[in-house]
């Protein structure tokens, strides 16, 4: 990591500062221990799911990517929280022609409340969308399920719910298919031609889309409240093939689910007391280990927490109340001081102090820049880590990210610093290309593949 240090008017005290913030720089070595750790997580994986491995690597059966064949309609269901969208795509060769989009809510009740009450209420929603704007249900269409929560696939079609997340609480439903819920729910409507036929998440769906944007596409990074990923591995590396044979099949999907990189204590030795302060205050606790060194959740937090200790430490005087409280730094606080360390100004970096009841002056302003810097410069290590592990795995002469999420597309410089690291991590040929909407689009290009695949 290569952080200019702060400019304050006391040498001791600037001394003092890089001192007690020096845990946050990861040299080489703590980096190449990283790499090394992820690999072996990603091996463990691959081989005994998260019997041995805090990475899931789940298999999702999606074997075979757009081939330009695709035609006619499909819907998708994208649920990943209180909000979720019925999509209807039409393709042709392969390419998307147009697209319906609608938004349905969740009541409180439906998302703590039994689970057939809510698989019925998709069902519904389902019927509503197809009735409002006129799809064809006198024969078949396939639908594209992209399930936002923690869960092990069994089959392209078949995906079990491990535990719920995002405020839902719904009994009933934990160690069961959400596919067979919601196609059942869809039957007890007189739905029985919207057949469900893909399950994903939102990092598989990102992948897809990917793909019809950018034909090279064999990555996916999703940079927002939480972090997650997809790649292509070669089938002959996947011990675990549940659903028909993999003989002759080249590449399949994995899903890594990387957030919870670490939660067996694999890579603690970067952990610093603030990521530990976080961690304990948080929602899960010893849990989603890794996205929380980084992820838009929490990377404002962590630049509250970081700024903090300088006050509990005595190196700072007259800590505000405001300070102390929870959450009152935000990510896109910290981004707007990013742009001012980009551009060189301080206009952002005051607002903030203001608000927060803290000293605007010179030093305060270049100790709380240096704070975002060094938690930016680490982000960029730690995403870039998988990123580059994978280039090097797929080995291909070029290969383009697919990547979404707020954190990549709305931080001023978080962009350029994961290409300058994944270039010193790999020789390998990479590009990034922008993937909005793969949750949902995806969802669907999935349904189209799946509807391919059964011709078969």
């Amino acid at each position: 990591m290569n952080v200019a240090e702060p400019v304050l008017g006391d040498p001791d005290l600037k001394v003092k500062i890089v001192e007690h913030l020096s845990p946050l720089v990861l040299q080489q070595d703590r980096v190449d221990r990283l790499r090394d750790a992820f690999k072996s997580e990603v091996e463990n994986g691959l081989k005994y799911g998260l019997e041995k491995s805090s990475i899931q690597m789940e298999n999702t059966y999606i074997y075979e990517l757009l081939d330009g064949s695709e035609n006619g309609k499909v819907l998708a269901l994208d649920l990943g929280g209180t909000n979720f969208r019925v999509i209807l795509l039409t393709l042709k060769d392969g390419r998307i022609t147009d697209e319906i989009l609608d938004y349905y809510s969740v009541r409180d009740e439906l998302r703590h409340g039994p689970g057939t009450d809510l698989f019925d209420f998709l069902a519904e929603s389902i019927k509503d969308f197809c009735s409002k704007y006129s799809v064809d249900l006198s024969s078949p269409i396939s639908l594209g399920f992209t399930f936002s929560f923690p869960m092990i696939q069994h089959a392209l079609d078949v995906g079990v719910l491990v535990n719920w997340t995002k405020s839902f609480s719904c009994p009933g439903v934990i160690g069961e298919d959400a596919v067979k819920l919601l196609n059942n729910s869809l039957a007890k409507i007189g739905l029985e031609n919207v057949k469900v036929v893909a399950i994903l998440n939102d990092a598989t769906g990102t992948l897809v889309a990917g793909v019809h944007d950018y034909p090279d596409t064999g990555i996916s990074v999703l940079l927002s409240t939480g972090s997650n990923g997809a790649y292509l591995e070669k089938v002959e590396r996947i011990e675990r093939w549940e659903s028909g044979s993999k003989e002759g099949l080249e590449y399949v999907i994995v899903d890594p689910e990387w957030g919870a990189f670490g939660d067996n204590g694999s890579i603690d030795f970067i952990k610093t007391e603030w990521d530990r302060i976080l961690d304990e205050n948080s929602l899960l606790p010893a849990s989603f280990t890794y996205e929380k060194y980084f992820a838009g959740k929490y990377f404002g937090e962590l630049v509250r927490i970081v700024f903090a200790s300088l006050y509990e430490k005595r190196l700072l005087q007259d800590c505000p109340a405001k300070l102390n409280e929870k959450d009152s730094i935000s990510t896109e606080d910290a981004s707007k001081i990013s742009e001012d360390i980009l551009n060189e100004k301080t206009e952002n970096t005051v607002t903030l102090l203001e608000r927060l009841g803290c000293n605007t002056d010179k030093d305060n302003i270049s100790i709380l820049q240096y704070i975002v810097e060094l938690l930016t410069e680490r982000t960029s290590i730690l995403v870039a880590t998988p990123m580059a592990f994978f280039l090097e795995r797929i080995d291909r002469p070029m290969t383009t990210i697919a990547a979404s999420g707020s954190m990549y597309k709305h931080h001023p410089s978080l962009k350029g610093k994961i290409i300058d690291k994944m270039t010193k991590m790999t020789d390998k040929n990479f590009n990034f290309g922008l993937s909005d909407d793969g949750s949902g689009r995806g969802a669907g290009l999935v349904a189209a593949i799946a509807q391919r695949l059964a011709k078969k």
